[in-house]
């Protein structure tokens, strides 16, 4: 059998092909072109057992081409590989030799390859989180204006419902106000387009099960279950609750070696979305949800407000995990028993 390792640039990639020794049978720089790299590839079409291609920004139009031309296609998760310390040459070639053995000797990190239409999706979600990240710099820069010029600080929601006429109304300078002006008008697009956002992805997902359960998650509800559903995936690719509590993140990190910590963990691997999603979850029920607000106050009364809020976000990842294997709703008692 033979293996391949794409590594894949802005506008150009090196496509590595090996033998079962590791002994290279096909090495070259191209253009990110998919009809120049399936001509490289076709002859070795019948013996190639994958095709790995590490998850850059760009990997979208290469895997989908070479699923599409019938090649079993990895997508390597980056951060989760670790080259060896101390080589003395190092370059793309290198790393695509290496995506390939690790291949061969089946113990590559992968990532999940969403069909494309989930895929545009999740990336919609994501666009939403960038865009209420925008608009909350925006609300704190008034907040932050008002208090400078009147010595208190209003509120998030009092800033989102401020016009143009009551920033006209207020005894400002100039100069000051024009400052308002803009921000208030970037808060209105934005509010805008998320809410456009929001629309279409429910849109997308409503009629989903498994959508419809999240949304009975505490602290979960309609905003944050689209995040956990599309950057979950298929929930069959986790061999179990913990490795799903792990890629989202909410277990700590650590490597130990004869009952001692031994460097550091990789606290990158996991999915960062995921990991945000599940804190504000717990952020939400710890407020509104009576059974999760005393699992919190128990954990933070022997640690930290931190400590705490991740110790929920873990249990609210588990609860979910159950949700979406099992079909079932979510059960209060046997998530906080």
């Amino acid at each position: 059998m033979k293996y391949s390792g794409i590594d894949l640039h802005s506008n150009n990639c090196v496509v590595v092909v090996t033998d079962e020794q590791d002994d290279v049978l096909e090495e070259k720089r191209v253009p990110n072109d998919l009809v120049v790299i399936l001509k490289l590839l076709e002859p070795h079409c019948e013996d190639l057992a994958g095709i790995v291609v590490e998850s850059t920004f760009n990997w979208y139009w290469l895997v989908d081409g070479l699923m599409e031309a019938g090649y079993a296609v990895k997508l390597a998760n980056p951060a989760a590989i670790k080259k060896y310390a101390g080589l003395k040459h190092s370059g793309d070639e290198t790393d695509a030799r290496h995506l390939a053995q690790l291949l061969r000797l089946g113990i590559l990190p992968t990532g999940a390859i969403l069909p494309k239409e989930l895929r545009a999706t999740r990336d919609l979600a994501r666009k939403r989180m960038q865009l209420v990240r925008h608009r909350t710099m925006h609300i704190l820069s008034v907040e932050n204006i008002t208090a400078r010029q009147f010595g208190a600080r209003i509120s998030s929601n009092q800033v989102k419902r401020l016009g143009l006429p009551d920033i006209e109304a207020m005894p400002l300078p100039d100069d000051v106000k024009l400052a308002l002006q803009a921000h208030v008008a970037v808060i209105g697009t934005l509010s805008m387009q998320i809410e456009a956002i929001e629309r279409r992805i429910k849109e997308q997902l409503v009629d989903r099960a498994e959508y419809r359960l999240l949304e009975g998650v505490p602290g979960i509800g309609r905003t944050l279950a689209p995040v956990i559903l599309l950057e979950t995936g298929p929930i069959g690719r986790f061999a179990d609750v913990g490795n799903y509590a792990s890629y989202a993140r909410c277990v700590e990190s650590r490597h130990t070696s004869n009952g001692r910590k031994k460097g550091q963990g990789n606290t990158k691997n996991g999915n960062k979305y995921l990991a945000w999603a599940f804190v504000e979850a717990a952020n939400f029920a710890r407020r509104y949800h009576a059974p999760a607000k005393r699992f919190y106050e128990r954990k933070k009364a022997r640690t930290n407000n931190v400590v705490a809020t991740k110790a929920l976000a873990h249990k609210l990842a588990r609860a979910c995990y159950h949700i979406l294997k099992e079909g079932k709703p979510f059960d209060v008692a046997r998530c906080f028993a």
